[in-house]
């Protein structure tokens, strides 16, 4: 019988759990201290250490804590962290300078029950999530962790390393790193509770924590417990003013947002026609569906975790270590109904739900004769259907995941000098999705096949007659529950690591230092294992209404096999204009082998070089240059070809409309991928801004390669303004053979090039045009996965990245009198973030642009400040955080190089109309202005046991902006703004407390 998560997990804390319950728990835990700075003064110098023990530092495998890595390194306190009064990591990280909105509570659609981090805007992918350092077992095929299973009650600190680490860390570690620090010997207990809800009281967030740790064996060993949960409430767009009606961004109008309606529409070749109230005709389609009340902003969510370390020296030369983290995370994404998106139908002449008036239009359009050739004919052609099936409810997904990771190891010392640390570690994460509330494609159709109320023509399942052509309403309770279909998809993931690491220094020094040379010196091992599988729903294209694609099901594995080592050099200490002089260099040889048919293997070096010199002690320039890598996931090898849903903007499609109109090249491009002559001048742009596109993974693909440096200087005036710490980096980073697919704009750019009304015929007959596959019957890019495979979107390693900017951080801390004064500075100014698909494609920069191909919110100027004010127990707090203004892409000079015609490089401008409380308001969907948001917050030492801590998150109670339902990506743009990057919640309290003893 194979072992079950838990009972896997009952083993590996066994020891960790004897332990702590075996000793008394006799030492204090520390109180919270009262420095709430976001950055130590001097980022790069790690944490005071016990004698003997080594501590991590972020950036560097040598543990010597005298030695400090040339790479910039911004801390989050433990503190800070508290003050935050946060739930989870992903909510202060993605708030971060140097970071943008990742996966997490604030995505509905597209979620998957992940959380995730996205350094530098180059994608969660490309940077690496250690838990003390090391890899934990990733959620997804992608090979991204998930934030929710980091354990926030024994956080000491965050490292945030934003720049290339792929010489210490290996493959991934591209943009950076995200390093949590888990407290050390921790003896004691502590148990801490929080709530926080809104000003309107909603978005209610629960979380408890309990923590049990004791030191044994006269100090020589240390066990540590904790059991965690949260629980989060949904927040529903219906209940935000801004998000009651969906928006359209190209024309202001509040009504429905989706061409997925009800009553029903089928689109012909000379048009839309929708059932009007009546139910007696056909009639142009005259309303949307407005899907925005169903729709959440915050993410329901449950957890329940746990976590347990322990180490014991054996004797003074040996220690063995070990932890274990267990975690169960239920997350439910909630979106409109489902229903018949695009599906090519047929109905029987004589169906009784059919109204004649109808079933004569339906034939007229089909060229079938009015009397019995109609009336009885069994299968009246449906084009292409769109009915929303409100009568079954929201499509809920609920994501639950099981995770399970272990390590244990020893540190051997073989002088004091040399150590070795051997290690070993496995994980798995096992994610169950379950799907509900879909319409089932299959039992549509068979529904429709019958010619009484109450039989099918095909009987099996229970089939019961379906009426399609009625309002809201008309589905009864019985055709519902016959339609309604319970979809599930089962995903493990699995990482298994071996490394071991000889560390320490060579005992001698310059000739001019007093500092040893340090060194690290290794191999390690890493194997990563993923498989899905659906059921028969989930497999089936266009099966479940609304789902986008088939998932099919897949599996795959690689392992890897690495050698490193690292050397930092103190050249010159102490000597008059030359404080410090130090070089540091590194190198990582990695070898692949992917377990696939022809087993492709491939290997990559990546190495770095670094200085940092101060010519006075209070002022230091460093700089280091990596050649980092990222080798290709699970995802991105083996992912088989599907058609899914991508986002497309308004106006951006060169076939829609009238635009074809009287141009005989373009309307022979639009010809050339499937669109029938008929509809001409009549398709319709993509149902709610989501394009069909077709891609998947291969073999083939490569490590993509990046070289990243940073120049900076710290200053530290310590005999002029004691307290003050200045910290300011230059970063740059370019990725070259990137792993990426091209935009939908961008694959539309390459057929009909920078102004499609000057196409040419060469151009309208070439594989960049006839590669775009249209619906055959209505020339639109969206519709039915099965029939309609839109845009070409295979994965390449044509791409090129790159980005660069200067951070800057500052801190002052100082003490007058009883009073304590904390004021601390974190900012980023961003020059560019460039994506170009291909060495002949376009080169897009969507620094302080928001579109659908600018998927997260990336402004040019983003800072947190925060000022304490200290009296006794108490601290009195204020954040700042600032994003800078960002506007539309298509606003940009060179909007037509950028796929922008004159006509679509424009959104609304204008007085919003429609039933919506922002009706009659005059808005700009083209700009964001600069948002500033102050939190306050307040801390209380009661005791030595006892720590109160309140906040009010956005003081001012600033609204989020306003640009439609259709400005940006779906998973990114909901609710007619950006719900992960600017607050949506409103006024926001919480409170906390925690009991140490």
């Amino acid at each position: 019988m194979q072992m079950t998560v838990r009972s896997r997990l009952l083993a590996s804390t066994l020891f960790a759990g004897a332990a702590v319950f075996a000793a008394p728990a006799t030492a204090q835990i520390t109180p919270a201290t009262q420095e709430t700075q976001q950055v130590s003064q001097d980022p790069n110098t790690p944490p005071p250490a016990q004698e003997g023990q080594d501590i991590v530092v972020t950036g560097t495998l040598i543990s010597n804590p005298n030695l400090v890595s040339s790479s910039p390194v911004n801390v989050v306190s433990e503190n800070e962290l508290t003050l935050r009064n946060i739930n989870n990591v992903e909510q202060v990280i993605r708030e971060l300078p140097g970071a943008v909105a990742g996966l997490g509570s604030a995505t509905n659609n597209g979620n998957g029950g992940f959380a995730t981090i996205n350094l530098r805007n180059l994608e969660s992918k490309r940077n690496l999530v250690l838990l003390d350092g090391d890899r934990i077992v990733p959620a997804q095929q992608n090979g991204t962790v998930d934030l929710n299973n980091i354990p926030v009650a024994l956080l000491q600190r965050v490292d945030i390393l934003t720049g290339g680490a792929s010489t210490t860390y290996g493959a991934d570690a591209v943009s950076g790193v995200a390093n949590f620090i888990t407290k050390k010997n921790f003896a004691g207990m502590e148990a801490s509770a929080s709530q926080q809800v809104t000003e309107d009281g909603d978005s209610n967030y629960f979380r408890a924590d309990l923590t049990i740790g004791a030191n044994f064996d006269d100090g020589r060993g240390n066990a540590v417990l904790s059991l965690g949960y949260q629980e989060a409430d949904p927040l529903y767009q219906g209940d935000r003013d801004v998000s009651v009606f969906g928006i359209g961004s190209g024309n202001g109008v509040a009504s429905g947002s989706s061409f997925t309606s009800v009553p029903t529409t089928i689109s012909f070749s000379s048009g839309d026609l929708q059932i009007n109230p009546a139910g007696t005709a056909l009639v142009p389609q005259y309303q949307g569906f407005n899907f925005n009340p169903y729709n959440i902003f915050q993410t329901p969510f449950k957890r329940y975790n746990i976590f347990a370390q322990a180490n014991y020296e054996i004797n003074d030369n040996l220690e063995v270590y070990t932890r274990g983290l267990f975690s169960k995370n239920t997350v439910s994404t909630i979106i409109a109904p489902s229903g018949v998106f695009g599906e090519q139908l047929t109905v029987p002449g004589n169906n009784p739900y059919l109204p004649a008036g109808i079933r004569d239009q339906l034939c007229t359009l089909n060229g079938i004769a009015l009397g019995a050739a109609c009336n009885t004919n069994p299968a009246i052609l449906l084009p292409a259907v769109y009915r929303r099936s409100v009568e079954l409810g929201p499509r809920v997904s609920d994501y639950t995941t099981q995770v399970f990771d272990y390590k244990a190891g020893l540190r051997l010392r073989f002088s004091d000098h040399v150590k070795l640390d051997v290690s070993g570690a496995y994980g798995e994460s096992e994610l169950t999705q379950v799907q509900s509330g879909y319409v089932l494609r299959s039992r549509v159709q068979q529904a429709l096949n019958a010619t009484n109320t109450t039989t099918c023509n095909v009987t099996t399942n229970g089939c019961v007659p379906l009426n399609l052509f009625g309002e809201a309403g008309s589905i009864t309770a019985a055709q519902a529950a016959f339609l309604n279909g319970e979809s599930s998809i089962r995903i493990k993931t699995a990482l298994s690591q071996a490394k071991a690491v000889l560390n320490g220094d060579f005992g001698t020094t310059s000739p001019f230092a007093d500092q040893p040379i340090g060194f690290a010196l290794g191999g390690e091992y890493r194997k990563y294992s993923y498989r899905r599988s659906p059921d028969a729903y989930a497999l089936s294209p266009g099966e479940l209404g609304g789902a986008g694609g088939a998932i099919l099901p897949f599996s795959g594995s690689f392992d890897v096999r690495e050698v490193f080592g690292e050397v930092i050099a103190p050249l010159v200490t102490g000597r008059p204009f030359f404080h410090s002089l130090t070089l540091e260099g590194g190198f990582r040889y990695s070898d692949y082998k992917v377990q696939a048919a022809n087993n492709p293997s491939f290997n990559a070096w990546t190495y770095k070089g670094g200085a940092s010199f101060e010519p006075v002690e209070e002022i230091k320039f460093r700089g280091v240059y990596q050649r980092a890598v990222r080798a290709p996931n699970i995802d991105e090898l083996f992912s088989p070809v599907v058609t899914g849903l991508d986002n497309l903007a308004p106006g951006l499609d060169p076939c829609v409309g009238a635009r074809p109109v009287g141009n005989v090249n373009l309307t022979a491009a639009c010809r050339n991928q499937g669109a029938p002559a008929a509809v001409i001048g009549t398709i319709q742009e993509p149902s709610a801004g989501q394009v069909n596109v077709t891609g998947g993974g291969s073999v083939n693909i490569r490590p993509e390669k990046a070289d990243t440096y940073t120049l900076g200087v710290v200053i530290q005036p310590r005999g002029l303004v004691p307290g003050l710490s200045v910290a300011v980096d230059y970063f740059n980073i370019k990725v070259k053979d990137a792993i990426t697919s091209a935009q939908p704009s961008d694959i539309l750019s390459d057929c009909f090039g920078s102004n499609p009304s000057a196409i040419t015929a060469a151009q309208a007959a070439s594989a960049a045009c006839t590669s775009i596959r249209r619906g055959t019957t209505t020339g639109r890019l969206s519709g039915s996965s099965a029939t309609i495979p839109g845009l070409p979107q295979p994965l390449t390693n044509r791409g090129r990245l790159a980005t660069d900017g200067i951070d800057l951080t500052a801190n002052y801390a100082r003490d007058f009198g009883d009073f304590g004064f904390n004021i601390g500075f974190q900012g980023t100014w961003t020059a560019h973030r460039y994506f170009q698909a291909s060495p002949t494609g376009y080169n897009r920069d969507c620094v302080g642009y928001y579109s659908t191909n600018c998927t997260s919110i990336q402004p040019e100027y983003q800072w947190n400040q925060r000022t304490s004010l200290s009296y006794g127990p108490a601290t009195l707090s204020l954040l700042w955080r600032h994003l800078g203004a960002v506007q539309y892409e298509g606003q940009a000079d060179d909007f037509a190089a950028r796929g922008f015609s004159a006509t679509s490089r424009n959104l609304f401008n204008g007085t919003v109309t429609g039933p919506s409380p922002l009706a009659g308001g005059q808005y700009n969907f083209n700009k964001i202005e600069a948002y500033n948001y102050l939190d306050a917050s307040v801390q209380f030492e009661v005791n030595d046991n006892f720590t109160l801590t309140g906040s009010l998150r956005n003081l001012t109670g600033k609204k989020a902006p306003l640009v439609g339902s259709s400005a940006g990506s779906t998973a990114y743009n909901s609710g007619n703004t950006y719900p992960a990057t600017y607050d949506v919640l409103g006024r926001l309290f919480s409170v906390s407390g925690k009991l140490r003893f």
